[in-house]
C-alpha cells in the first residue's frame, strides 16, 4: 500500500490579486502563502514521508520546504507543472476574462478536453505530461508514504484521472491554497481517495 497526499501550493501575490497564474508564470509564495506553508508543516511534519515530489515551478518547492529541510528526499517533475493558460498568462481577472473562462469550463464539462487558449493547454495535454510524471511516482515501490506538492487545475485533472473519473467531473474537486486530499493505493493499482478538500490546518492557524 502507498500513501499519497497531495496539496495544493500556498498563495502568491498573484493569487491574491485575481492575476492569471499558469505554467507559464514562476512566481513566489507571499507572506501569506509562507504562513500556509508553516501551518501545513507544523500539522503533518510527524508524517513519515518517504518522498517529497514537485512540479519545477517554485511557489511548489517553496511550499514544502520544511520537509525537503527535514532530509526527506526531494525530486522535481515537470509533468506535474500547472495547465498552461496562453494569451491569458498574466493578465488581471476582468468581466471579459470571466467570460472566456466559463466558456471553456462549459467545453470541458461538455467533453471536449481539447479545448484550449491560444498558446495553451488543453486537459488532454496536462494528461500526456501528467501520465508519465504518475508512473514514475508509482514506479518507486520503496516509497510508501508520499507529499506532492502541485497546483489548483493540474490537481483537479490529476484527482479525475487517478480515481477513473471523466474531465468533465474537474469541478468536483474544490481546492484553496495547500488544501490536501489524500489517497491510498493499493496493491493493485488502484487509488481510493481517503481525505477530500482538507483545510483543517488552515482553521486551527485561524483559531489559534
Amino acid at each position: 500500500m502507498k500513501e499519497v497526499y497531495i496539496i495544493r501550493h500556498g498563495e502568491t501575490d498573484l493569487n491574491k490579486q485575481g492575476i492569471i497564474q499558469g505554467r507559464g508564470i514562476n512566481s513566489d509564495l507571499n507572506e501569506t502563502g509562507r504562513l500556509q506553508a508553516a501551518v501545513f508543516f507544523n500539522r503533518y511534519k510527524s508524517i513519515p514521508f518517504d518522498k517529497v515530489y514537485t512540479s519545477a515551478l517554485k511557489r511548489t518547492h517553496q511550499t514544502v520546504q520544511q520537509f525537503i529541510d527535514m532530509g526527506i528526499s526531494w525530486q522535481q517533475l515537470s509533468g506535474l507543472d500547472e495547465l498552461g493558460w496562453g494569451e491569458w498568462e498574466g493578465k488581471p481577472s476582468s468581466p471579459e476574462s470571466l467570460v472566456v473562462f466559463k466558456k471553456i469550463a462549459e467545453e470541458w464539462q461538455s467533453a471536449n478536453y481539447d479545448a484550449k487558449f491560444v498558446g495553451g493547454e488543453s486537459p488532454n495535454d496536462v494528461l500526456l505530461r501528467l501520465k508519465p510524471a504518475i508512473e514514475e511516482i508509482k514506479s518507486h515501490h520503496e516509497e510508501k508514504c508520499i507529499l506532492m506538492c502541485i497546483h489548483g487545475r493540474v490537481m483537479r485533472i490529476l484527482l479525475c484521472y487517478l480515481l477513473n473519473k471523466p474531465l468533465a467531473e474537474m469541478a468536483d474537486f474544490p481546492h484553496q491554497n495547500t488544501t490536501l486530499y489524500r489517497l491510498r493505493l493499493s496493491e493493485s493499482g488502484q487509488f481510493t481517495l481517503i481525505d477530500f478538500n482538507n483545510t483543517e490546518h488552515l482553521i486551527s492557524q485561524i483559531r489559534e
